[in-house]
């Protein structure tokens, strides 16, 4: 990525003086009619790019386009109840000398005031930079770039992905290290926001009084976040592929099953769940397809990156069943994560198609982790471990010959497990079918300083010890780059200790991990 964008443009500062393109006959009457008819209006605020911008969702011939209009962040957005008109720009050059594509959208206050473009006839695996203009204002420019074409045969792709992005907990500074590795796209894979109450003496108070239910209240906690320089320049950097897990609504939530149903009625957690999910949309760069109808939003879906890889984004929240309490129930072939619907969906993705890598974008640990050393059992039921019948179906699928290359990308441990897949998990020593890289969080947890690290390998050690399917474990914070070739993929665990400072600690390359074409599992290089 050229240095200059890296420093002015994907920090936040606004463009400048932007470059015009003339307008004449009927355009230019239609411009003059826009003019008049915004000069009757009342003035809107000032600052209303205060989110910055992002692009998601990149198609061989498209990529989303968002941004939201809230002068006020935290305290409902601040926009005029009526909606406006923003404009959008798209070029092949970040001085917008070479405008390819332009248009309007409305920004209308029963969205937020939020603005999904989804720009066609784009051209295939190119680099674009875009804009928006409201109110005599310029957003920063971002930057995103096309999937390959349809049957291409790319000979690599570079992206990263990350999870668990605790406001209360850390600085975002990762993402000023991810900006500078010129990816394709990151992969969010849950716990964009965390919606817990606000507690005086965290680094970084949540706004607010108590936790999210209603949509306002929603509406400011995903604003908060945005607010956040170096998660604006992530966005602004790349395109985003982002999927959910609990925290954007509450802390293992299952389906109509919030955590503590003793404290929530039905009525009042759908009510909540609708709120939460109208805000995702609002604050991600997802499809109009995502926009959430009540409680149900289309969360799952695939993006090709010619025949190398296929992207499989899972929802593992929206159709699973109720978490259990035991072993014995866990084993219940009735028992879902995915529902049947998305299941059937991700064996015919897998199944079909000539992609040489399988890369499912998930939020929970697939590989079974027994959480104490020695004889005694313990595991989180909330993972995959609590659905058994549901990872064997899966386990079954990846070891299919027609399966290529399967590769899952996890968050939410906030630490970082490489782990085999193995074709019976209950059972150690069956074949493996396939790989899984556990990443940590961003911020969550907060700072890892020795004494820390020593006293997580003081525990997990001898658990490592009886999981031999286990390659590689660390609690330090970070995300993943990964390198897909045609003959290998090689992730690069980027890691830091310190996240409670502005500037941090250093990033560096803590671990890599390789999976070879056509040899199921993972190495540590």
């Amino acid at each position: 990525m050229p240095e200059s964008l890296s420093r002015r443009r994907l920090l936040g500062a606004a463009a400048g003086a932007a470059a015009g393109v003339g307008l004449a006959g009927p355009a230019a009457e239609a411009a003059t009619t826009r003019t008049a008819y915004a000069s009757a209006q009342p003035a809107l605020p000032s600052g209303l790019f205060a989110l910055g911008v992002a692009s998601g969702d990149p198609l061989p011939d498209s990529a989303v386009l968002w941004t939201r209009l809230a002068p006020a962040p935290v305290a409902g957005g601040g926009m005029p109840e009526r909606a406006v008109e923003v404009r959008w720009e798209v070029a092949t050059d970040e001085r917008f000398r070479r405008v390819v594509r332009r248009g309007s959208e409305s920004a209308r206050p029963e969205l937020g005031h939020s603005v999904h473009v989804d720009p066609q006839g784009l051209r295939p695996d190119t680099e674009y930079f875009y804009r928006f203009r409201a109110g005599g204002e310029i957003s920063p420019v971002g930057r995103t770039r096309t999937a390959p074409a349809p049957g291409a045969r790319p000979r690599a792709l570079r992206f990263a992905f990350a999870s668990c992005q605790n406001f209360t907990a850390g600085y975002f500074h990762l993402y000023r290290d991810l900006v500078q590795q010129d990816v394709a796209f990151v992969a969010f894979l849950g716990d964009y926001i965390y919606e817990s109450a606000p507690v005086a003496t965290s680094l970084r108070v949540h706004a607010g009084t108590d936790e999210p239910y209603s949509l306002i209240d929603y509406r400011n906690r995903y604003a908060q976040y945005r607010t956040d320089p170096d998660l604006q320049a992530g966005h602004a950097a790349a395109p985003w592929i982002v999927t959910l897990d609990d925290h954007e609504i509450d802390n293992n939530w299952a389906d109509d099953f919030p955590q503590d149903p003793d404290k929530q009625t039905p009525e009042g957690f759908r009510a909540r769940r609708i709120a939460a999910f109208q805000a995702w949309y609002e604050h991600m760069p997802v499809r109009r397809i995502a926009r959430p109808n009540g409680p149900d939003m289309q969360v799952f879906r695939r993006f090709d990156f010619g025949d190398l890889a296929r992207v499989h984004v899972l929802d593992t929240r929206q159709y699973r069943s109720d978490q259990v309490a035991t072993i014995q129930e866990a084993e219940d072939p009735s028992r879902t994560m995915l529902g049947a619907q998305q299941e059937k969906w991700l064996d015919a993705g897998l199944l079909s198609g000539r992609q040489r890598w399988n890369l499912l974008a998930n939020q929970t640990q697939v590989a079974t982790n027994d959480r104490t050393a020695g004889e005694a059992d313990s595991f989180d039921l909330d993972n995959w471990d609590g659905y058994r019948a549901s990872r064997r179906k899966l386990m079954d699928t990846f070891a299919q010959p027609r399966v290529a290359n399967p590769v899952v990308l996890t968050g939410d441990r906030h630490s970082t497990f490489i782990m085999d897949l193995e074709r019976n998990p209950e059972q150690p020593g069956t074949p493996v079918v396939g790989a899984e890289l556990c990443g940590t969080s961003i911020t969550s947890g907060g700072d890892i300083p020795p004494s820390s690290q020593q006293q997580f390998h003081t525990t997990y050690d001898p658990i490592a010890a009886e999981s031999p399917h286990w390659r590689y474990w660390d609690n330090r914070r970070g995300y993943i780059l990964c390198e897909v070739g045609r003959e290998r993929m090689e992730s690069t665990l980027r890691s830091t200790e310190a996240v409670t400072k502005q500037e941090g600690a250093p990033v560096i390359s803590a671990a890599r991990f390789v999976t070879e074409s056509g040899r199921r599992g993972v190495t540590v290089a």
